[in-house]
């Protein structure tokens, strides 16, 4: 299954599918993390056709997702003597991937990468659409680029290993596609379960095929493609809150998702019962819905250093019942403050 994205000065394609031999005739360096190599390190060069390889092992987890972990990479294509031609291959989950792709961005001034995702959550949503970045002590993703990769090679036999969290932790990414932008897939997410192999085959590909259609048409976010981020302004706050080391990144946006939706209803684009539906689906695949706010107004002011924020405004996006969602920055504080309160 090969999904293509077309963008104004690039295009690539997404292949869901059993990995191929990949032939590269240049410098290449491999980043991925302990974890991923002990599992898959031995599988993944036996695919690769490449004369000058070299492989660069990072720390595993979000709270290394730094700009010393750049210096890091960057030092290894130096040692090796990369040069504007060569390229590096992000073999991991999110945070690989937004490492290498930002690292492959400032490398001379930018070089060519390839995704190779390993976990659910960057197959289906991280690895496609060339959103690069490191976290730091103001919040996640603050510093980085867009930088496409050349191509995106989804090989599903890499969630075999994937640990049952870190699995739903994905889920939560596919949940957030459907309930923003197909009505119909959110009702089949309700009646399949994705446990099963061929049905998160199926949800990997409507997936990937809803964050090309919205990528193809606001590249680097300045409308739609916020709508991305539904359930993220609020899970971005408990990651920094809790120093990314309490919850995964999917969990933290089911949670984030949870309060999107609170605030839906209490504004009045969404039924109590169509929350009650989203949230039953989380739950369904054990991803938290609750969390407990130490500082109410700590946790709003937090929100002024989202990304999305402008001129001192707060834009949040919110799912308009089931399928659909807006993007605004005109919600009082109060109605904010009162969903935060019930945290």
């Amino acid at each position: 299954m090969i999904v293509n994205i077309t963008l104004p000065d690039t295009s690539y394609d997404i292949t869901i599918d059993k990995l191929q031999t990949l032939t590269i005739n240049k410098k290449v360096v491999v980043v991925t993390n302990p974890t991923i190599s002990k599992l898959h390190l031995e599988y993944l060069l036996l695919k690769l056709d490449i004369k000058d390889l070299s492989v660069v092992t990072i720390p595993d987890g979000e709270q290394y997702k730094h700009m010393q972990t750049i210096e890091d990479i960057l030092e290894h294509c130096f040692e090796h003597k990369l040069n504007r031609s060569s390229m590096l291959i992000a073999f991991g989950g999110g945070v690989i991937g937004d490492m290498t792709g930002f690292a492959a961005s400032i490398y001379q001034r930018g070089i060519d990468f390839i995704q190779i995702p390993t976990t659910l959550l960057s197959q289906v949503d991280a690895s496609v659409g060339g959103k690069t970045g490191v976290n730091n002590k103001f919040g996640k993703n603050l510093v980085g680029a867009f930088h496409q990769p050349k191509a995106v090679l989804i090989d599903p036999s890499f969630l075999n290993t994937l640990p049952p969290r870190e699995f739903s932790a994905g889920i939560a990414e596919i949940i957030k596609m459907a309930v923003c932008f197909n009505k119909d897939y959110f009702e089949w997410l309700e009646n399949n379960d994705l446990r099963d192999d061929e049905n998160i085959k199926v949800a990997i590909q409507k997936s990937v095929e809803t964050k090309a259609w919205v990528v193809s048409q606001d590249e680097k976010e300045k409308g739609l493609r916020a709508a991305l981020n539904y359930g993220h302004t609020f899970g971005h706050v408990i990651e920094n809150e809790t120093n990314y080391n309490t919850y995964l990144h999917g969990e933290a946006v089911g949670i984030g998702i949870c309060m999107a939706n609170d605030t839906s209803v209490k504004i009045g684009i969404m039924t109590q019962e169509e929350s009650d539906r989203v949230k039953n689906l989380l739950k369904k695949y054990d991803i938290p819905t609750t969390y407990k706010i130490k500082d109410v107004e700590d946790f709003y002011e937090h929100f002024f250093l989202d990304k999305k924020s402008l001129d001192n405004k707060i834009k949040f996006i919110f799912a308009q019942g089931l399928g659909d969602c807006r993007i605004t920055d005109e919600v009082s504080k109060e109605d904010i403050i009162s969903v935060l309160k019930a945290f």
